[in-house]
């Protein structure tokens, strides 16, 4: 499966950038355009070690912490006590940090059976996890007591959103003192996340499977018959990991500007964009900035760990040296937001901040799409798409 994205970069945001940014990471292009030219005899090892280095121990990694979750909740079960919902919380929370550093990765075994939404279904700008989870918790549903139950269910009450909304939404201090069926299903819930996160670690360690493909490019190869291909796709994750971040974990709550814009209409007569707290990622347990850290760590190794800067042309190697700086500032300004969203949104300095970490992504995708890409002769006009 081919699925192609669009890329709608914004030259004024680039150019606004501060000089902190720019200037160590000058244009060579800009100046003195370069021959696209992918250095093919290193796209192997590239590959190679996109999944070997990052790809397998970063969904074995997952699926060693969604484990650990399900012992937590069935701990919390068996004995209900505020320690053990403490420890709940944080297994939660680390299978949060291990699913941001993979959720990069939407191709393959995430866009085959709704694994990708059945593990995290995001934005859902209609509300449709919140009404159904409370129905299930009204009517006491048994059906949504068991991973299998919740398998035949809709997506939006399968994954991270409703488990989180257990743990810390209202009526989750119930969970310590002895809320059977909510804290059964949670454990519901780990449980059909471990099962799912097994499922991309088996995927990608299968013989003749997505990682052997993703090894093996070539006229044989179902899924990249040219090194140009395999490239694309690499890059593709890239591109659309940091255009992810940017529009659907930061602009889905961040309505821009120095301060909260007041409920009063623009002078158009419109209403201006407005900051959206509840509509973060996380928000309720506060992952918000350290999910989209961990979302930009997970670039970050990608792009480091494969060794993305053989495939430039001789000559470019600065491009992959401004690409990691980029990443390195927006993580960074990520992980300096240690408040929940709200709480961030109206602080001025915090604010600022992430400002700050909006035009990174920014810059990001820019830098990625425009310079990377078209050194290695992917620039405008060619489709980074994600096969599976």
């Amino acid at each position: 499966m081919m699925r192609t994205f669009t890329r709608g970069l914004s030259l004024a945001l680039a150019l606004a950038l501060p000089l902190s940014l720019t200037a160590p990471a000058a244009r060579a292009q800009d100046a003195n355009p370069v021959s696209p030219g992918l250095n093919e005899a290193a796209l192997p090892g590239v590959m190679e070690k996109a999944v070997t280095g990052f790809i397998r121990p970063g969904y074995a990694a997952l699926t060693a912490s969604t484990q650990a979750l399900g012992t937590a909740t069935q701990t919390l079960c068996a004995s209900p006590s505020k320690d053990n919902l403490n420890a709940a919380r944080k297994a939660f929370n680390d299978v949060v940090a291990k699913w941001s550093r993979v959720e990069i990765l939407r191709v393959g075994p995430a866009l085959e059976e709704n694994r990708f939404e059945r593990f995290l279904f995001f934005p859902d700008r209609k509300g449709l996890a919140l009404k159904q989870l409370q129905a299930i918790l009204s009517t006491k549903d048994k059906t949504a007591l068991t991973a299998e139950g919740l398998k035949g269910k809709s997506v939006a009450i399968q994954g991270l959103g409703p488990l989180e909304y257990l743990l810390y939404g209202t009526g989750n201090e119930t969970l310590a003192t002895g809320d059977d069926f909510r804290c059964r299903y949670a454990m519901a819930i780990a449980a059909n996340l471990g099962s799912i996160a097994s499922e991309f670690e088996a995927a990608w360690k299968a013989p003749g499977g997505i990682g052997d493909a993703w090894m093996k490019p070539g006229a044989n190869n179902p899924v990249f018959r040219t090194p140009q291909e395999a490239a694309g796709a690499l890059l593709g994750v890239l591109v659309h990991g940091a255009e992810t971040v940017q529009d659907q974990r930061i602009r889905v709550f961040f309505g821009g500007g120095a301060t909260p814009i007041s409920a009063e209409p623009n002078a158009t007569g419109k209403d201006p964009i407005r900051d959206k707290p509840k509509s973060a990622p996380y928000w309720r347990s506060a992952n918000t900035f350290p999910s989209i850290a961990d979302n930009l760590q997970g670039l970050s190794d990608l792009f480091a760990i494969s060794d993305m800067a053989t495939l430039l042309p001789e000559g470019d190697a600065s491009i992959a040296g401004s690409i990691a700086f980029v990443f390195r500032s927006a993580t960074t300004a990520a992980r300096a937001i240690n408040a929940p969203v709200d709480a961030a949104l109206a602080d001025p300095d915090l604010r600022g901040k992430i400002t700050f970490l909006e035009l990174n992504t920014n810059d990001l995708v820019d830098r990625l799409n425009h310079d990377f890409g078209g050194a290695i002769g992917l620039g405008a006009g060619f489709s980074f798409a994600d096969g599976d």
